[in-house]
């Protein structure tokens, strides 16, 4: 499946600090720690919990949140499908990375060990 423009604009448009009490209820509702989630996160981009919440403040949109981002070395290796959408296809630098995001909260909530969502 693959995105839309109309989707991307949508993706790089969101707003960031809209999106983070769904991902914080997502992996709290399941059990899992809000200082995961930021474990998680800062895997990812290279930004810690002050950082997060500077970003939270400001409203930043999710193409400023990619933009600023340092995405470790190994994120290629988040694969698998995410709304809908294979990562693997998803040809919008942007909208993968907000996908890998995606995926990588939806491992926590699902209980995965954080080393394998952490592709150690």
């Amino acid at each position: 499946m693959k995105t839309t423009p109309e989707h991307n604009k949508r993706v790089a448009e969101m707003k960031f600090f809209s999106v983070w009490p769904h991902y914080v209820t997502k992996v709290e509702k399941k059990g899992r720690t809000i200082e995961e989630l930021y474990q998680v996160i800062e895997w990812l981009t290279g930004f810690n919990q002050k950082k997060i919440k500077e970003f939270i403040d400001e409203k930043i949109t999710f193409q400023t949140f990619f933009e600023r981002a340092n995405l470790n070395p190994n994120a290629h290796l988040i694969k698998g499908v995410i709304c809908g959408y294979r990562i693997e296809e998803i040809d919008n630098p942007l909208t993968k990375k907000a996908r890998y995001l995606d995926k990588l909260i939806d491992e926590l909530a699902r209980g995965r060990k954080m080393e394998k969502i952490l592709r150690e």
